[in-house]
């Protein structure tokens, strides 16, 4: 476990890597609806547009004096992209029955009550085996844009390991006779995801930041009501889950960042859906997974106070996500440089620092991407660029002359 801090990465200013599609991209991939995830990013004409926007859309970035650029996930259609579906042994199913999902999670409890079926279902239906990245031509053509220098600063998404396993109900997220238990289908995920993170670092990725609206809904009171109905622990489950993340992440490269960004969801047209303040969760997240950076949506009450951060170990570090991605207005500076300092009186205190030696790791932010599903937030491009421009003001405010 690495006790060093780790800086740059991260940056003063972050953003959390999905950016506003331009129109093309989601008419043609609103077109391809109903194809399956992984056959939709080999279509040629749709990559043809995206290269385009991802040209336009990393010079912005650049001009506006970020660090850690992204392709803004221009070649997903969700934030996760098909880290899963590309692995060997899972399959996408189509009209899935109701009674294989847990209907308290958040996101599946907003989609069914709305009418809706559940998003795209992965199950696994056979052993678990990396057989090659989907994320390495979408780091590639970003690397191509970049000087070497920048490479290094450059960011890569990635998807939650117990990402199609929360969703479903105990023993569903796989095959009986696939796998016997979780240890056994966890053993296999962690498995695929360091090879995962070796072909990446391999490929010169040394900025990745692991998308995970899962652990911030085990600070959601409603689910975890849901666990207590169905007889089921929802502590031990999440025990399981940091094990999972640790064994993902073992060995990695001391060089290589890795953060967590948490949020209560970002659906289309800036739907959220769930809350609950991090109280709940901050021990483990904090003191028991083995990351070097937790990004946290801080933009509404829906997120609690700052108080847990007084959890964080001294060689973490925490990006405020105080700017909001899904509404146009802008937040006014100096109201948000002083919700930072009080959120670093909080890690002082829990760190036994000062304000000024705790603010050496912290960062600002918006609480989640503009984009996260493809047609994206209620926001206009010239909004997005402006609450970029704001984000680098506060942290230009905040940490002059610092990236």
């Amino acid at each position: 476990m690495a006790t060093k801090n780790h800086q740059r990465p991260p940056f003063r200013a972050e953003h959390m890597g999905s950016l506003l599609r331009p129109k093309d991209i989601s008419e043609k991939r609103v077109e391809m609806d109903e194809k399956k995830a992984v056959d939709i990013t080999e279509d040629p004409e749709l990559r043809k547009i995206e290269d385009h926007a991802i040209d336009e859309i990393v010079k912005a970035q650049l001009d506006i004096g970020y660090h850690g650029v992204t392709d803004g996930e221009y070649r997903r259609h969700q934030f996760w992209g098909t880290f899963f579906p590309g692995l060997e042994g899972f399959e996408e199913i189509q009209n899935p029955p109701l009674d294989m999902f847990r209907l308290y999670v958040p996101d599946l409890a907003a989609f069914t009550e709305a009418g809706h079926k559940p998003g795209e279902s992965i199950v696994c239906t056979g052993k678990i085996k990396h057989k090659g990245s989907t994320y390495l031509h979408q780091w590639n053509y970003l690397k191509s844009l970049l000087s070497p220098e920048q490479v290094k600063e450059a960011k890569l998404t990635l998807p939650a390991p117990e990402w199609y396993h929360l969703r479903y109900q105990a023993g569903r997220a796989y095959l009986k006779d696939v796998y016997a238990n979780d240890d056994e289908y966890f053993a296999d995920i962690a498995a695929a995801y360091r090879t995962e993170l070796k072909v990446l670092y391999e490929a010169g990725v040394r900025n990745v930041t692991i998308d995970d609206p899962n652990l911030a809904y085990f600070c959601s009171e409603k689910m975890l009501d849901g666990f207590k109905a169905a007889g089921e622990d929802s502590d031990a489950l999440l025990d399981s889950y940091v094990k999972l993340y640790n064994d993902c992440l073992e060995g990695r490269p001391d060089d290589l960042h890795v953060g967590i960004h948490l949020c209560r969801g970002n659906f289309a047209y800036s739907r959220h859906f769930s809350e609950g303040g991090y109280d709940r969760v901050a021990t483990k997240l904090f003191r028991e997974i083995n990351a070097d950076t937790y990004f946290l949506e801080y933009d509404t009450e829906r997120a609690g106070g700052f108080e847990p951060l007084e959890q964080l170990p001294p060689h973490k570090n925490v990006i405020l996500g105080v700017i909001t991605s899904k509404f146009p207005e802008l937040e006014d500076l100096d109201e948000m440089k002083a919700r930072v300092f009080q959120a670093a009186d909080f890690v002082a205190r829990g760190a036994g620092q000062t304000r000024e030696e705790a603010l050496k790791r912290l960062g600002v932010s918006p609480q989640c991407g503009f984009a996260s599903h493809h047609l994206g937030n209620s926001v206009t491009r010239d909004d997005m660029i402006a609450k970029l421009k704001l984000v680098r003001a506060l942290a230009d405010q905040i940490w002059p002359g610092e990236p």
